[in-house]
């Protein structure tokens, strides 16, 4: 029986891992389609159109979740091993968690892009759906609500649960889940913050046992920065904190971060000490889906330095 649980798991670790190969292979593809046929019925100013950049956001989701189809169906792995329930304090830990990532590792990413902006480097604009007006409420669906649901699906739900079911430290799985996470995102820019944010993810949902939490976490971050810049926040023409209310907000988001921190490490919920498992089984069937973000975020970062 033990022996049987373990081939399970090895077999439904790989399939892991195929599955962000899936997601990744899949979205490349169908952006590449989606870009060639706006091109052709648009013109080359598609990328213009509301419309079109509603879409744009749009097309990853629907990818991943035809990932997590494909995960539940070739491992058979039941629905209710990713979408669990958890002790109702995740949920508040998410909130804080998801304010002092927010705020002040917004300081840290801004000097390391200011960093690359030494270098030469020139952040492409990020083409976010029009936010005025009613156009807010399909931008928090799109934007918000559905990378919280099917991004958290695959990279805590299947990924971690995985990694964890298979016997991985929970150091590994937390800076390994990250790395993938900000892999995927693709901008040299938001590296350190989407790792910060992936790793600080995954550490909640083995602590909680639940996907759930780091969903709203992530449902949170993405709906904050779409109020905030729908109202100009820090923006030309827009308006800006005054600096004692701005090194307030900064402080208490460290405190913040800093808390929940110190509880989810002291909290040793589902805690499991080991390396990287039958690690072999999930980058054989993930190697793809790494190669093609490697190659992916070289590129802009390439493009971001050169202006090609």
């Amino acid at each position: 029986m033990e022996q049987g649980q373990e081939i399970f798991n090895r077999r439904a670790l790989g399939e892991a891992g195929v599955s962000y190969s899936v997601g990744i292979v899949l979205y490349v593809v169908v952006t590449l389609v989606f870009q060639m046929v706006c091109l052709a019925c648009l013109g080359e100013g598609y990328a213009q159109s509301g419309v079109v950049r509603f879409l744009a956001y749009l097309l990853p989701q629907v990818c991943f979740a035809a990932a997590a189809l494909v995960f539940f169906r070739r491992s058979k792995a039941g629905v209710r091993s990713v979408y669990r329930a958890c002790k109702w304090y995740y949920f508040p830990l998410a909130l804080l968690l998801q304010f002092g990532l927010l705020f002040s590792l917004a300081e840290l990413n801004t000097m390391f892009s200011d960093w690359l902006a030494s270098m030469g480097y020139r952040s492409p604009s990020m083409g976010i759906p029009p936010l005025e007006g009613w156009n807010m409420l399909p931008a928090l669906l799109i934007v918000a609500l559905l990378p919280a649901l099917f991004e958290e699906t695959l990279f805590r739900g299947i990924f971690v649960g995985r990694m964890h079911a298979s016997g991985w430290g929970s150091a590994a799985t937390v800076c390994i889940s990250g790395a993938l996470f900000a892999l995927y995102h693709g901008s040299p820019v938001q590296t350190l913050y989407q790792f910060a944010c992936g790793a600080c993810f995954a550490l909640l949902t083995l602590r909680a046992g639940s996907m759930f939490p780091s969903a709203l976490a992530h449902f949170c971050n993405n709906a904050a920065i779409l109020i905030l810049t729908a109202t100009g926040y820090q923006t030309e023409g827009g308006w800006t904190m005054p600096q004692g209310w701005h090194i307030g907000l900064i402080a208490a988001a460290c405190a913040a971060l800093a808390a929940v921190l110190l509880f989810l490490l002291l909290d040793k919920s589902n805690a499991q000490k080991g390396g990287v498992r039958d690690g072999k089984q999930f980058f054989l069937g993930a190697g793809v889906g790494i190669l093609v973000c490697a190659v992916l975020w070289i590129s802009n970062l390439v493009t971001g330095l050169t202006g090609v």
